[in-house]
């Protein structure tokens, strides 16, 4: 019972932060600095966090600045640490919004999801805007110039690119983050209703991203008569698409909780894919 107990009071404190206080307002100056160090997002880009740890480094001279708890700014950081992708010309969009909430001192649990609900549609937004949009028109005009014989032409497209690039980026950092401050009031008169519709999309996010990513399909077909049923095709699929995925997710999901490593799921992933397939079942 004791150990339950403590279990339920460690789970209230990490929802929310001992200091309450607004933080100190952040300056031209910090804004600059995180939008700087944004640059930097991919640089640690790993498969179990994506840019977890380049969004961190980004925020956290700001960080160090709101929470002069330090048990606030360990959890702050934890929380910051963990799974996150968008995309990278745009992060500081979400950085600043971030910040604001941090500022104004939301429950983490909120941010988490905010983050993850901002971030999550802004990588398809920059991919359109980016790399289908602004970098085949500078690419067609710098390449035009390159073929009439001009060096100018590899020149336009890195400053034209850039400008725009680097405009937006610290641009953006700006904006929401003043965006997020004027927001401050009214977010704090609905922390429930913000927490409550930031899960929400959260949850919807985190569903899409197993749907879109997770890969699991089976290869198995049954003869009834002379018709040959796949169990993929035509059962699986029309009772419930992405079922496997699903089922495959909530079992790495209750093994993390088990305390398993990502190393040993990753082996536990490739073992199961060879023996699958092995066995013809995948």
């Amino acid at each position: 019972m004791e150990s339950n107990k403590n279990i339920v009071v460690e789970s209230v404190e990490d929802s929310v932060y001992e200091d309450q206080s607004i933080g100190v307002e952040l300056t031209k100056k910090d804004i600059n600095i995180m939008a700087f160090r944004s640059l930097f997002l991919q640089a640690s880009f790993n498969y179990e966090r994506m840019q977890g740890c380049g969004w961190l480094y980004g925020l956290l001279p700001s960080l160090q600045k709101i929470h002069t708890n330090k048990n606030d700014l360990r959890r702050s950081m934890k929380g910051h640490l963990g799974f996150f992708n968008t995309h990278p010309f745009l992060v500081t969009f979400v950085m600043g919004i971030i910040l604001a909430m941090e500022r104004s001192k939301q429950d983490p649990t909120s941010i988490n999801n905010t983050k993850i609900a901002v971030g999550a549609p802004l990588g398809g937004i920059g991919d359109a805007m980016f790399w289908l949009t602004l970098l085949p028109i500078c690419g067609g005009i710098g390449a035009s110039m390159a073929l009439q014989g001009s060096i100018m032409g590899a020149v336009f497209f890195i400053i034209l690119f850039n400008v725009v690039h680097l405009s937006l980026r610290f641009g953006l950092a700006h904006f929401a983050y003043k965006m997020g401050v004027n927001a401050i009031p009214l977010i704090k008169s609905n922390t429930k209703k913000v927490a409550h519709a930031a899960s929400i999309v959260g949850l919807t996010v985190i569903g899409a991203l197993v749907a879109t990513y997770v890969r699991l399909v089976t290869t198995v077909e049954i003869t009834a008569g002379e018709a040959l049923v796949k169990i993929q095709d035509d059962v699986i699929d029309k009772l419930m698409p992405a079922f496997f995925p699903l089922m495959y997710t909530l079992l790495m999901y209750t093994l993390v909780k088990k305390g398993w490593s990502p190393l040993k799921l990753i082996a536990f992933t490739m073992v199961f894919g060879v023996a699958g397939k092995f066995a013809g079942i995948l």
